[in-house]
């Protein structure tokens, strides 16, 4: 069979995570094909397949025979400029049909969700599939035996790691609280005392700063398996992105379709952190889950049905899981945003004066679980074993360890344009609003910008004077400054103030 093909070429556009490519309406191709605008079409070159959603060009930027990939899709199909390449009609997908099933009311099997993780791992179901997955999981929509089955679909599609020493230890917090960065504490401090833990973190989605951001400010995190498992075998420890690895590649790819729908299932979510702490070898796991009105946690009850689903979920897939409800009320440290965030996780490390207590604490507490977890620490005193590594330096030496064996210690840039806020009364900080002061961070810049965000200088409980300073705007050009300092004045207090009686 004789195929028409077109040149490919670089077009110079980030999609984000959704493979994107473009065609003149008036292509050969597309005319032969009948090729609609946002049909879904599959590019070959040598052997190596790309599924991509379509846009059509009718501007002369982009010739009759030749296709323009975006920048995640160049990436993927690792294609050369210039080459030729085969555009056709995906092929049908027979796992898509188990939707159909269960919205007819038939549970989903392991057969079924392994079937559709493979197709979604390798990039093969559509986003209006994806969709109408994350529609039927939301609220309750999975079960426990859906969710293990789920979990270990996602698990069995991607590479799975094992370990030598035992116990392999893991942390995880549900997310929701700005420059809550206690991983980047907890690691060192735990292996520092010999303990086995692989950190897998995941970038900022909807943050202004991910855990892998703020790692990243400090030493590289985008390693392969190869090269994790040796940092691990040296230092006991890493802190690594989890993108790079195709530890539950699935997971990423609905994430990425989840959050705009933003629809909550449980059986996701639980699916989503222990697929990935199977796969990367853990056996123990401290999930952090921080309860507030505006965390992804937002009262007791919820915690308490989470962590059931938690523990359960790991129970049959042989993990054990530990959950511990933590106060989502207020930021965690001082910074927010990952240069802002990596700098308070170095002044605690340093035992610094003026290191956030409340993140030096709450590393603490959580580090002293995890010893505890491992058999490292007697119950009750693993929170004192912490202090000491801690207080000795040895989590700091270990720290830096960990950044040279994956490539090196970095220092944190600098924003060159700040804004303080201030107080225009006086009175008593009566609570700060995490939502929108994460979201001034982004509009300032973060996490695109690594040192861009804010920095808080008064906490809840505060008496602060007319003119004092509340928080500090980082940016780094004016726009980014003007942006966030506009969407503040816009909004409710990002800092609410009781005024004196």
């Amino acid at each position: 069979m004789t195929f028409v093909r077109l040149h490919v070429r670089r077009a110079g556009i980030d999609t984000y995570q959704q493979p994107v490519v473009y065609m003149r309406s008036d292509c050969h191709v597309c005319r032969a094909e009948g090729f609609e605008a946002q049909a879904q079409v599959e590019v070959i070159d040598d052997g190596r397949h790309l599924l991509a959603i379509l846009h059509h060009v009718s501007s002369d930027w982009l010739a009759r025979d030749e296709i323009a990939l975006s920048d995640i899709a160049w990436t993927t199909l690792g294609a050369t400029d210039g080459d030729l390449v085969e555009v056709r009609h995906p092929p049908v997908l027979e796992s898509v049909a188990h939707l159909r099933g269960k919205v007819h009311g038939r549970p989903f099997t392991y057969e079924a969700l392994r079937a559709l993780m493979d197709d979604v791992s390798h990039g093969r179901v559509a986003d209006i599939h994806l969709a109408s997955l994350i529609t039927l999981c939301a609220g309750d929509g999975l079960d426990v035996p859906e969710t293990v089955a789920l979990t270990r679909a996602m698990i069995d599609v991607g590479e799975r790691v094992t370990w030598d020493e035992t116990p392999v230890m893991d942390k995880h917090c549900i997310g929701g609280l700005p420059g809550n960065r206690t991983t980047l504490l907890v690691v060192p401090i735990v292996a520092a005392c010999g303990v086995t833990m692989p950190k897998t973190s995941s970038r900022a989605i909807t943050s202004a700063a991910g855990t892998a951001d703020t790692m990243e400010v400090l030493a590289p995190v985008d390693l392969d398996l190869a090269a994790m498992r040796r940092v691990v075998e040296r230092e006991h420890g890493c802190i690594v992105w989890g993108g790079n690895t195709r530890i539950s590649p699935a997971d990423d790819i609905l994430i990425r379709v989840e959050r705009p729908l933003s629809l909550d299932s449980h059986g996701l979510l639980i699916a989503s952190i222990l697929s990935k702490k199977a796969a990367v070898g853990s056996q123990r796991v401290l999930i952090d889950l921080p309860v507030g009105p505006q965390t992804k946690v937002r009262s007791a009850a919820a915690a308490e049905v989470l962590s059931k689903g938690l523990v359960t979920v790991g129970a049959a897939l042989g993990l054990q899981v530990r959950t511990v409800a933590t106060d989502g009320t207020r930021p965690v440290g001082r910074g927010i945003g990952p240069a802002l965030e990596a700098m308070d996780v170095m002044a605690v490390l340093e035992r610094a004066p003026g290191a956030p207590q409340d993140l030096r604490e709450r590393a603490l507490v959580l580090a002293g679980w995890v010893l505890e977890m491992a058999g490292r620490a007697p119950d009750g005193t693993g929170r004192s074993m912490a202090r000491e590594v801690l207080d000795d330096g040895r989590a700091l030496a270990k720290f830096i360890a960990i950044c040279e064996a994956q490539g090196g210690l970095r220092v944190p840039p600098r924003a060159s344009h700040t804004h303080v806020v201030v107080a225009h009364a006086s009175g008593t900080v009566a609570a700060i609003d995490t939502r929108l002061l994460a979201r001034a961070a982004k509009l300032a810049g973060a996490p695109r910008d690594p040192s861009a965000g804010a920095v808080l200088h008064v906490q809840p409980g505060d008496r602060v004077e007319v003119a004092q300073p509340l928080l500090t705007l980082h940016a780094v050009s004016p726009g980014g400054l003007h942006y966030a300092l506009n969407f503040m004045r816009t909004q409710l207090p990002v800092v609410r103030l009781e005024a004196d009686a």
